[in-house]
């Protein structure tokens, strides 16, 4: 179709198309099943080229008017029933080969993601894949877990928001947002950690009953790895030990994995610094609770005894109980971090209500 008006490029996807006018113009046939599929088969490689859809549909516009069969014997109804039906099917042809690399495109993410956060991967290979999806090994990034009862999952409505909020408020910054085994995380360069506040922010705002944990940010594919683990870490403590969110970070947790990796010695801890308090009337729990709270609230009393709904007389009775039965002032600083790091302990070990 030398010198026609159709897209430079276009010609081989409306081969055959001007014959096919020509004879249902003759005979007003519909077009057969082997021409629907040629033309869907046109579409397909229409978008595997890169031609858009637009211009795909106006080379049939074009092809139409100049081949449009002069004299027809047929109504033009009929012409223009076989142009919607062959329009129909190269568009067809060319969304389902939108569909084909759109799948092959989640496929090719979903790997890389499970790679990277599982560390499977060759280092070498894993880093000339992540320029694809946004990240560079070359500089630190931190890792945001996000968990909530109901499973995250890529491309459903709760992610897709919080991932668009991100890409439309940090245009110029790399980040990757994807679900994995249920949890939604985001992968942000580690020295921008306004981008892992705002995915918390978003997360919290999108969903109910969900906590966000924060690892360290580490360099290189390894460091991802390890930020991860460190953010899936601090969410197992709150889960553990009831901590309270809405976002925790792995960096103010660093002392409960050191904790935890010698169980024997956190028994023999807790059992010195606090067995005793299972001497007291009702037992030791409600003390251990006041310790709790009396730390969490900066050793001030009267905060404590606010959190508590007590008295700061009735808080500074159950404290002076405390340090009769134990022998330890919580009052005195040296005496304070053995009794804190006991009942961070207790807390692991969730004792008093477990046997130790």
């Amino acid at each position: 179709m030398a010198g026609t008006d159709i897209p430079d490029g276009g010609e081989e996807y409306v081969e055959g198309y001007a014959r096919i006018l020509h004879e249902v113009s003759e005979t007003g046939r519909r077009l057969t099943r082997d021409e629907l599929d040629a033309r869907r088969a046109f579409g397909e490689r229409a978008a595997e080229s890169g031609l858009g859809l637009r211009a795909v549909v106006r080379t049939y516009l074009t092809a139409t008017r100049e081949n449009w069969p002069a004299g027809a014997s047929r109504a033009p109804e009929e012409v223009l029933a076989a142009v919607g039906q062959a329009v129909d099917a190269v568009a067809e042809g060319y969304e389902r080969a939108q569909r084909m690399a759109v799948r092959q495109e989640e496929a090719a993410r979903r790997e890389f993601i499970d790679d990277l956060l599982h560390g499977r991967s060759d280092l070498g290979r894993l880093a000339a894949r992540a320029e694809r999806f946004g990240l560079r090994f070359s500089r630190a990034h931190a890792v945001a877990v996000a968990e909530a009862p109901d499973a995250f999952e890529d491309g459903d409505a709760v992610s897709r928001t919080v991932e668009n909020s991100l890409t439309a408020r940090f245009v110029d910054r790399r980040i990757l947002v994807a679900s994995k085994d249920g949890r939604l995380v985001c992968v942000a360069p580690g020295e921008h950690s306004d981008i892992l506040q705002h995915f918390a922010k978003q997360v919290h705002a999108a969903t109910d009953e969900v906590l966000v944990a924060v690892g360290r940010p580490h360099p290189g594919a390894g460091g991802v790895v390890h930020s991860y683990e460190e953010a899936l870490g601090a969410l197992s403590f709150a889960e553990r030990m009831d901590l309270e969110g809405p976002v925790l970070y792995a960096a103010d947790l660093l002392v409960l994995p050191v904790l935890g990796r010698d169980r024997q010695a956190l028994v023999d801890l807790v059992r010195s610094a606090l067995g005793p308090l299972t001497q007291a009337r009702g037992g030791a729990a409600p003390l251990v609770e006041t310790l709790r709270v009396y730390f969490d609230a900066g050793c001030v009393s009267a905060e404590a005894a606010r959190r508590l709904n007590l008295s700061v007389r009735a808080l500074t009775y159950r404290l002076e109980r405390i340090h009769r039965l134990t022998g330890s002032d919580p009052a005195d600083p040296l005496r304070r971090y053995t009794l804190q790091t006991a009942v961070i302990g207790a807390r692991m070990l969730d004792w008093p209500g477990t046997e130790l």
